[in-house]
């Protein structure tokens, strides 16, 4: 089961490398989906969405690792798109041990029927909008697209939909400032999060095509932890690791990437560095309607600290991916920093195994033959 797991999750790496038509905030490069889906998703959890519509929204634009991006202005055949992706979801949740629960929750989203669904797709269609009017200096065809998209296109529903953010978004076409309301201060909060797609790792992609970022890297802890839910310890909810996983490298966005294998591991730690990553917290979380802005920091904290079920699960699950992207990729991120079998056993095996014993087992199975 693990072996398939992990197939499924070593596959869905290759969504880093799928290129969309929207472009980051700073108008730097294109977005591509992995950190789209993470954006969307951390969208949907600010917004208030449910475990299940955020989970729908990970495994969502999989398939375009085998299709591609579709961006909505320009033409397609419906039929041929729609047989391609389900040909695509058949074989790419096919690789994990839940295949038929996926395709299902796959299906479910691209429905867009049931509550979970429809929250899942206004997340999905409103993500681009914010993108685009809260860059800025935003590109003026892409406005054109966006305001296309919402008085004719498929965010037009957003007026009995959701009504506060089509008035939102109207008036910032038209050059209004947003209001200081619970809403304008999630939309600040999503718009300054776009910034984390432009914080480098030291990992690099499975491909050793380019430095993984941490935004596409927080969409596949979510996506880990998701997969790897039932080898989770007894009493871990699943929904909440989720939740953390997604806002737990936000403080990089002040802070950068630090190395887990640089200066010896020392600064990783260091006091200096947690310091200034509780600043950072206070400071992005701050952005948020001043409840939610508690919450997040508190779960924040809890990841840090690792000392409940949730957290020690979810740092499990941050110390194995880059691990497994190494393994993966035949050690070129090691070798940059001349790491050996003692200090992955040391600085990441004891987090997964307190975490996860089973995924350490694997890993450490791998980890001898890839030092042998």
């Amino acid at each position: 089961m693990l072996d398939s797991a992990m197939q499924f999750l070593c596959e869905a790496d290759r969504l880093k490398s799928v290129t969309r038509a929207n472009v980051l905030m700073d108008l730097s490069r294109p977005e591509n989906s992995a950190e789209h889906s993470w954006h969307v998703a951390l969208q949907a959890m600010v917004m208030g969405a449910s475990d299940r519509a955020i989970a729908m929204i990970l495994l969502h634009d999989l398939v375009e690792i085998d299709v591609g991006d579709q961006p909505i202005h320009l033409g397609h055949d419906s039929d041929a798109l729609q047989r391609a992706e389900a040909a695509a979801a058949r074989r790419i949740f096919g690789l994990a041990p839940q295949s038929e629960a996926l395709i299902a929750l796959w299906h479910e989203f691209e429905a867009g029927q049931s509550p979970d669904a429809a929250m899942a797709k206004r997340m999905d269609h409103t993500q681009p909008v914010l993108q685009v009017l809260m860059a800025a200096d935003p590109l003026p065809d892409h406005v054109r697209i966006v305001r296309d998209n919402l008085t004719t296109g498929r965010a037009a529903r957003l007026s009995g939909e959701w009504p506060a953010f089509m008035q939102a978004a109207l008036g910032l076409m038209d050059g209004v400032a947003l209001p200081d309301d619970d809403l304008s201060r999630r939309m600040r909060f999503l718009a300054e999060a776009d910034r984390l797609k432009s914080v480098i790792r030291a990992s690099l992609l499975i491909d050793n095509s380019r430095r993984e970022n941490s935004a596409e890297h927080s969409w596949h802890l979510a996506l880990y932890a998701l997969i790897l839910a039932g080898k989770a310890p007894l009493g871990v909810d699943v929904g909440r690791v989720i939740r953390m996983l997604l806002i737990h490298d936000l403080v990089e966005i002040d802070v950068g990437d630090v190395p887990l294998h640089s200066a010896g591991g020392q600064a990783h730690g260091a006091a200096e560095v947690k310091q200034a990553e509780a600043a950072a917290a206070r400071r992005i979380f701050g952005l948020l309607p001043d409840r939610q802005a508690r919450e997040l920091f508190d779960l924040w904290t809890e990841f840090e600290d690792a000392a409940t079920p949730d957290a020690i699960f979810a740092k499990a699950l941050d110390r194995c991916q880059p691990a497994v992207q190494n393994v993966m990729g035949g050690g070129v991120g090691w070798a940059e920093y001349s790491v050996t079998r003692q200090q992955v056993t040391e600085r990441v095996g004891r987090q997964v195994e307190r975490g996860a014993p089973a995924l350490w087992g694997w890993l450490d199975a791998r980890l001898a033959r890839f030092f042998a």
